[in-house]
């Protein structure tokens, strides 16, 4: 973690982001975060409309048809193919563990983790940010850091890579020249592969020699022996091969000519759907084959694909969430002596992802069930009750319904009881209207079953909110666009026989499917449309930060406040929750799904203890984590309560300046720094808070200087940074060379004389050696002439944490991080240069939401800190 020398401010929540103006919205799409489901969604929906564009003469019940017909023998082939290929995505992970960490995981946790992971990854896609949590989760359990889990994903990716470069070098050497995805006649394909075989081997024997690290941008990622090389690669040609083969077993017997031509078509399948970050490689991958098979006008080859995207894909990835819902009720079980608690506490953990999937899952029925024709049989039984504009209008409401749930499943997820008591009233209605559409009591009991389950654990939805909290995410937008495009192509094919005319919209009669299709797919991306426009310009409120005025009562309470840090609220960065008498306040910021207090409440302590609780209630309505940084041990108790974990982050220097002396010994450093600053000319002057403007340039100039020796730019938060605006509200030290300033630092003190300390400080280049220790010298000697307390050093990351086998996983990451991060940051430098002043040591902690969010939390208190995400990667 960085420094954490506090400051920041800034003012309360904006209001809705819609005021802001049109011209926002271009920008906000060109945001990284929404790129990447944009393009996820845009390729998958060009697979899918090509897909419909290829099989010119298919219909919907010619698929159907194909489907039901599939042989059980071939079902069950895929099945033991997918089988296979999941236990050699489970080995990736036994044997990286066995390399990275030897001897510390159990062959039977690897594996589950490795698949688990791989039926997340697999379905979802963006292997490493989906699979990475989960496994992290996992192994967490046996003791193991971020940097562990980082390398075992890092060397489970080079197993496959590995495994499909030799997997598709051997087709690519046997199989025939004149396959369907080559020249005809050409050699092209065999050299290829023998290209690939060669690299292969010649990795294998780049390890022979010796070469067991690989270093990358400071990263050293342990690569295996030659015996465990082979090892790995033949378990990703198996995996590879078991793949290909559970879809090949399904595909009609005439379409490929033999195995080995149809690898090389599968194998770029899986690039092309990986490359594309849709979910699972959706339509990129069914697209891909239709394309290499060149047999796309065909319904048993569609019916194929959908049977290995349900058998290799949906089914996993139903097995591995059970999965990981037992073993996270598994993991809570000893911490939970009483049987009811232990039963409540488990509901918590399974209820709201399994009621989340229940939801999409009816949404997905009576989105895809408007788009098929209702049985005509059901149709006539359906006249004698009801009349037909009640029909029409019940189709329409049901697809509305459908969409709804699919929305709502995402508040689901994120446990808000607003969700929760929407998606029963949906599923009660839709279950009603599917009956009133076409008697569809099928979906109308499956839905009854889902809002049945739903209210009875209706317990674990606790977070309040309304339709703000829960707006669709990016990603989840992708997700509906894509939902919408399988549905609309889905009724393209049923209504394929039907030819298009304009009378078809105006068109309405008892056995008119066409035409309600047709009207419900154009209300569904009309409402799609609306809510993305929803979603663009008005996103859940966050902190309005920089260039706010700092409230009046931030500074009453600053004035008495008896901590100096507090005053890193001036730095304007940061937006703040006011007690309702002003007697104390909470400055926070927001950075991702989070929003993180800088610190403990500054003010009067029961008013400040009750902030703590309502800045948690506000990010938990705007469907927010609250993250409190730096907090001390005295206010820990508070967020024990609001049930968050604490993690130590460090611990802040502060020297008591009663009796302080530089006498004795263990000061003679100090001495030796004050006698040759005077030999050297260095002066040490105190400039009032009036006087600051008046050196402001010179003072720029000194930053600058620093800040080109400096990986990065200014940082923020919990840093000072250069701003002539935030200097100016405090005196300044200064170190003079012949009346030049090389060297200064802004002090900030606490009300009643409690405590001093410096913030921003910053010095020339080239200054004469034992500068800053002069600096501290002068200043530990100015506090106590004032008649301060203490002197406050600031904080040395990450240090104090215990070093032990038996610690926490968080403790052993920070102690590797202290050790070895010095590339990136002089943390034990940091820590002698304050041991200097023998100061006492406090410990510092972040108290935040643990297990698989905890990676995301720590990467959002980075990039705050760093001024961005990108600047954190840089730095």
């Amino acid at each position: 973690m960085p420094s954490t020398n506090p400051h920041s401010a800034s003012s309360p929540p904006a209001g809705p982001c819609a005021q802001r103006g049109w011209q926002h919205a271009g920008a906000r799409l060109l945001e990284p975060r929404l790129l990447g489901p944009l393009l996820g969604a845009l390729a998958a929906l060009l697979a899918i409309f090509a897909i419909h564009a290829i099989g010119t003469h298919i219909h919907l019940r010619d698929i159907r048809a194909d489907l039901l017909a599939t042989p059980a023998a071939a079902i069950l082939r895929a099945l033991a193919l997918t089988a296979l290929g999941f236990s050699a995505l489970a080995m990736y992970d036994v044997l990286a563990a066995r390399r990275v960490v030897p001897g510390k995981v159990s062959l039977r946790l690897a594996a589950l983790a490795g698949a688990i992971g791989y039926s997340f990854s697999n379905a979802i896609g963006f292997h490493v940010f989906v699979g990475g949590p989960i496994r992290y989760r996992i192994y967490q359990s046996a003791g193991l850091d971020a940097a562990d889990v980082a390398r075992i994903v890092s060397l489970s990716v080079l197993t496959f890579a590995g495994g499909m470069l030799s997997v598709l070098g051997v087709a690519l050497v046997l199989g025939p020249a004149g396959a369907a995805w080559s020249v005809p006649g050409s050699t092209t394909g065999h050299f290829i592969g023998t290209a690939l075989l060669l690299l292969v081997g010649a990795a294998i024997a780049w390890l022979a020699r010796g070469h067991r690290e690989l270093r990358l941008f400071g990263w050293k990622l342990l690569l295996p022996g030659v015996p465990s090389a082979i090892a790995q690669v033949g378990v990703g040609m198996v995996d590879i091969a078991a793949a290909a083969g559970a879809l090949y077993v399904l595909l009609p017997a005439d379409v490929a000519s033999g195995y080995t031509s149809f690898l090389p078509i599968f194998v770029a399948a899986i690039i092309a759907g990986t490359l594309s970050h849709a979910p699972g490689g959706i339509g990129v991958l069914e697209g891909t084959v239709l394309l290499g098979l060149g047999v796309g006008a065909r319904s048993d080859v569609l019916a194929a694909l959908l049977a290995f995207r349900a058998i290799y894909y949906l089914l996993p990835l139903c097995l591995g969430a059970a999965s990981l819902l037992a073993f996270e009720a598994w993991q809570a079980r000893p911490r939970l002596r009483v049987v009811p608690t232990r039963a409540a506490a488990i509901g918590r953990i399974v209820v709201p992802p399994l009621a989340a999937a229940l939801v999409l899952l009816g949404g997905l029925v009576l989105l895809f069930s408007s788009a098929t024709p209702n049985p005509a049989e059901r149709i006539e039984q359906l006249r004698a009750w009801l009349p037909l504009p009640f029909v029409e209008a019940s189709h329409l409401l049901a697809s509305l319904i459908g969409l709804a749930l699919v929305v709502v499943a995402h508040g689901l997820w994120r446990r808000m009881a607003a969700a929760r008591s929407a998606a029963t009233a949906l599923m009660l209605a839709g279950a009603l209207f599917a009956l009133a559409r076409g008697f569809d009591w099928e979906a109308a009991l499956l839905l009854g079953l889902f809002a049945a389950i739903l209210h009875a654990g209706r317990s674990a939805f606790h977070r309040r909110g309304d339709w703000r909290s829960f707006r669709p995410t990016p990603g989840w937008l992708a997700f509906i666009a894509i939902v919408l495009g399988c549905a609309v192509v889905m009724g393209l094919l049923a209504y394929r026989h039907i030819p298009y005319r304009d009378a078809l919209w105006w068109e309405f009669a008892w056995h008119g499917n066409a035409p309600r299709f047709l009207r419900a797919m154009l209300l569904l991306v009309v409402v799609a449309a609306v809510l993305a426009l929803d979603a663009l310009l008005n996103r859940p409120a966050r902190p309005r930060t920089g260039g706010q005025p700092i409230p009046q009562a931030v500074r009453k309470v600053l004035a008495v406040a008896s901590d100096a840090s507090p005053n890193v609220a001036l730095l304007g960065d940061k937006a703040f929750l006011l007690a309702d008498d002003g007697r104390a306040f909470l400055m926070y910021a927001a950075q991702g799904r989070c929003w993180i207090a800088m610190g403990d409440p500054v003010g009067e302590e029961e008013a400040a203890r009750a902030l703590i609780w309502r800045f948690a209630e506000q990010a938990d309505r705007a469907g927010a984590r609250a993250v409190f940084y730096a907090v001390r041990p005295d206010w820990l108790p508070t967020y024990l309560d609001l049930g968050l974990a604490l993690l130590k982050i460090g611990e802040v220097a502060r020297v008591p300046l009663e009796g302080f002396t530089l006498d004795g010994k263990a000061r003679q450093p100090l001495r030796y720094a004050l006698g040759r600053a005077q030999r050297d000319g260095l002066e040490f002057g105190i400039v009032p808070k009036a006087e600051v403007p008046a050196i402001m340039d010179s003072l720029h100039a000194v930053s600058i200087a620093w800040m080109e020796g400096k990986a990065g730019g200014e940082k923020g938060f919990s840093l000072g940074r250069f701003d002539p605006a935030y200097l100016g509200e405090f005196d300044c030290a200064v170190m003079r060379s012949a009346g030049e300033i090389i060297a200064f630092a802004n002090l900030w003190r606490s009300g009643g004389r409690e405590e001093l300390s410096a913030d921003l400080m910053r010095y020339r280049p080239g200054s004469p050696k034992g500068l800053m220790e002069a600096l501290f010298a002068n200043l530990l000697l100015y506090g106590r002439e004032q008649g301060y307390q203490w002197f406050n050093l600031g904080a040395a990351p990450l240090s104090g944490l215990a070093d032990h086998p038996l610690a926490s996983s968080w403790n052993r990451i920070g102690t590797l991080i202290y050790r070895r991060g010095d590339e990136f940051y002089n943390f034990e430098g940091l820590r002698a240069f304050k041991q200097k002043f023998d100061p006492v040591w406090t410990p510092q902690y972040l108290a935040c939401r643990g297990g698989l969010v905890l990676p995301e939390i720590l990467f959002s208190v980075t990039s705050l800190i760093a001024g961005g995400p990108l600047a954190a990667l840089r730095r």
